[in-house]
């Protein structure tokens, strides 16, 4: 392919609609693109539209509270490459590590940055330090460039229309989107929307409708630094629906954040602190699903440690077989239940009895190396495709010692799956003992057995979300398998909170600010007292009543329930279009996603055209990426946990190609090759 198109445009318009992460790392990877070339003989304008700060966006302000932490550690998180030379892009690793880069900030964040180490959880408000010293870097070198310039415009894009040969873009200013409607012409357009506002499902439309009759509070759901704290009221019950990472940054900011104190009382794990009320708390009543929080994550110093590795899970050795029996099938593909979870189970549970071998040395009549060799024997026995005989073989090994445990994997999704309790305090101490379980087993880091186990699921499920997002898993199997089964299981144990919350938590519920309502709770309202109600069949308990309910989560990600100006007209007027996929009936169901095609994803319109120059990129993918709210992992942009890097750099090669630049020089960092782009 030639380096330049037959009519390169003397002039294009970029506008990129969002100016958080992913939006940012487009910014910087025109920079990288603007550092390599000359003067150059065309010009680029890039106009990025956010209502709020670029850089940071919505969801990573600096000023919100620092209660809200991050959920990965220091060491992991990026949205440039890891810095060589004079790039204006660098990893978060290396900002803490350049002690801010030079960027300007509070005395308070400033001095965060000193206490950081590779396996401290941040507030999310120093990496939105982070983002916009990324942002304003980049940006400064693009308005250097004679070939490019930037701007940012402070307003909300309203609607995205084709036009001749390029698109108009329709926005209106102002915070909130209330100013006149004004538009600009682009040649393209990024759609970098991150999260988005979305309708309420019926049955929480109804219990919105029946506290709003009752003058009772209905918290939906929000980004948590949006949340307006001061409607828990002070020595009052709140119910509060979810027990993930919204709920854990809600009881820093009711506790700590009301002058709260968590005192550090004992080294043991599970007792670490005593909580020291200040007397405005709320009395929080917590219910999820599971019944329990989110696992807290082991502690080690990266997201995934270079210790934890797969054996019999290889995704080259699938891909090899797929391409073999495409061959004779053009449709065949990957099923989770057949070519990738006998294989990943494996890996989990040789990472749990080798590391219990490792810690029962000496105590058992058989040495680890021999124990390690007849578990291997059992685990590397040829099996069909499908077959979970060696599972039975390697229960009965197991059984033969009592010190260990058999690990039931599945089963650690639901931890009181059809347990009954006599009363609530009974599941309060149950709760409490699951959670001082879950903190001495974190804090073991790599010596506990249950934590490399999960770590090593955690490694599956980057690979899987690789195999996703090449298009290779058949999409049923993603849906009713992956999405529906696995993720709930990966997420409950590998996505929950840095182990200082479940200490914290379990503090508060020793305290009595806690109270758990059980697994698989009903919620309703009262209508005769005006109060929301909670109880779980599985805890013969009095009804939890509150005048206050909190979603303690995101709203959904779903374009068609995405209620913003900007998806609704794409859809409406048939510039998009949500993905759809077919069951094994036949029947057409839509997906989560927009409809899109190719690498760049370019938007798909109503009647399956493959827009030129609109390009999606970040949470509106979910119908064609598992998993894509992740950030980039620092210092591997080749791995599949750089995906989203690599989706910045396909748009910016696009760019050049659009424009005449070449574009097939450029390369990612660290030697991962730019892909051919579809004319």
């Amino acid at each position: 392919m030639s380096t330049l198109t037959q009519n390169p445009r003397p002039e294009f318009s970029l506008a990129i609609v969002g100016a958080g992460p992913r939006g940012t790392s487009v910014v910087e990877r025109l920079a990288a693109l603007a550092l390599r070339l000359p003067d150059a003989a065309v010009r680029v304008r890039v106009t990025v539209f956010d209502s709020c700060r670029p850089g940071s966006g919505h969801v990573w302000d600096p000023k919100q509270s620092d209660h809200f932490l991050m959920n990965t550690p220091a060491s992991f998180p990026t949205v440039a490459p890891e810095r060589r030379g004079s790039e204006p892009g660098l990893s978060f690793r290396q900002f803490v590590a350049a002690q801010g880069d030079g960027k300007r900030m509070s005395e308070a964040h400033a001095a965060q940055l000193h206490e950081i180490q590779d396996g401290t959880y941040p507030a999310r408000a120093l990496y939105g330090e982070y983002l916009e010293h990324v942002y304003d870097s980049s940006a400064a070198v693009l308005a250097a460039h004679p070939g490019f310039e930037i701007s940012h415009v402070q307003a909300e894009v309203v609607a995205v229309r084709p036009e001749a040969n390029g698109y108009r873009v329709e926005f209106r200013r102002g915070p909130l989107g209330q100013g006149a409607a004004e538009s600009l012409e682009a040649d393209g357009v990024v759609l970098a929307l991150g999260h988005q506002s979305a309708e309420l499902n019926p049955w929480q439309k109804q219990l919105q409708r029946s506290a709003a009759q009752s003058g009772a509070t209905y918290l939906p759901p929000n980004v948590p630094a949006d949340l307006d704290y001061s409607q828990f009221a002070a020595g009052q019950p709140a119910l509060v629906r979810g027990l993930g990472l919204n709920f854990f940054d809600g009881m820093a900011e009711l506790t700590a954040g009301r002058g709260g104190i968590f005192r550090e009382v004992s080294d043991e794990p599970g007792l670490r602190f005593e909580y020291v009320a200040s007397g405005r708390e709320p009395q929080l009543v917590v219910a999820s699903r599971r019944g329990t929080p989110y696992w807290g994550k082991p502690v080690v110093d990266q997201f995934i440690p270079e210790e934890i590795s797969l054996h019999y899970f290889d995704a080259g050795e699938l891909i090899g077989k797929l391409a073999e029996s495409r061959a004779g099938n053009p449709e065949a593909a990957l099923v989770f239940s057949r070519h990738i979870w006998p294989s990943l189970h494996r890996d989990i549970l040789l990472a749990y009895y080798r590391q219990c071998a490792v810690n029962c040395d000496g105590r058992w009549d058989v040495p680890a190396v021999d124990f390690i060799r007849s578990l291997e024997a059992i685990l590397d026995a040829e099996h069909h495709e499908g077959s979970q005989v060696w599972l039975g073989k390697l229960r009965e090994f197991i059984a033969g010692f009592p010190e260990i445990e058999w690990l039931d994997v599945p089963a650690l999704a639901r931890p009181f799956d059809e347990v009954g309790f006599e009363s609530s305090e009974q599941f309060q101490q149950a709760v409490r003992d699951y959670m001082q379980d879950n903190a001495r087993r974190s804090a073991g880091g790599l010596e506990d057995p249950l934590s490399r186990a999960i770590m090593t699921m955690n490694l599956g499920r980057m690979v899987i979300k690789d195999l996703v997002a090449m298009g290779i898993l058949d999409e049923q199997s993603r849906i009713e398998e992956v999405q529906a089964h696995f993720e709930p299981l990966v997420e409950g144990l590998s996505s929950g909170p840095p182990l200082q919350r479940i200490e914290q938590l379990l503090a508060l519920s020793r305290a009595g600010l806690v109270t758990f309502v059980g697994p698989e709770p009903e919620f309703g309202f009262d209508e005769v007292n005006g109060q929301f109600t909670a109880s779980s069949p599985w805890v013969d308990s009095e009804v939890h009543t509150a005048r206050t309910l909190c979603e303690a989560m995101m709203p959904a990600n779903r374009v068609l329930q995405n209620d913003t100006p900007l998806i609704t007209q794409l859809l409406a007027e048939h510039v998009a279009r949500v993905h759809t996929w077919n069951n094994a009936e036949g029947e057409v169901l839509p997906g989560s996603g927009f409809d899109v095609v190719g690498q760049p994803y370019r938007l798909v319109n109503s009647e399956g055209m493959a827009h030129r120059g609109i390009f999606v990129l970040g949470l509106q993918l979910s119908s064609v990426q598992w998993g894509t709210a992740i950030a980039a992992q620092a210092g591997k942009t080749e791995s599949p946990a750089a995906r989203t890097l690599q989706d910045a750099q396909y748009v910016v090669n696009e760019v050049a190609r659009l424009v005449g630049l070449p574009y097939n020089e450029l390369q990612l960092e660290h030697g991962a090759p730019a892909h051919e782009m579809q004319p």
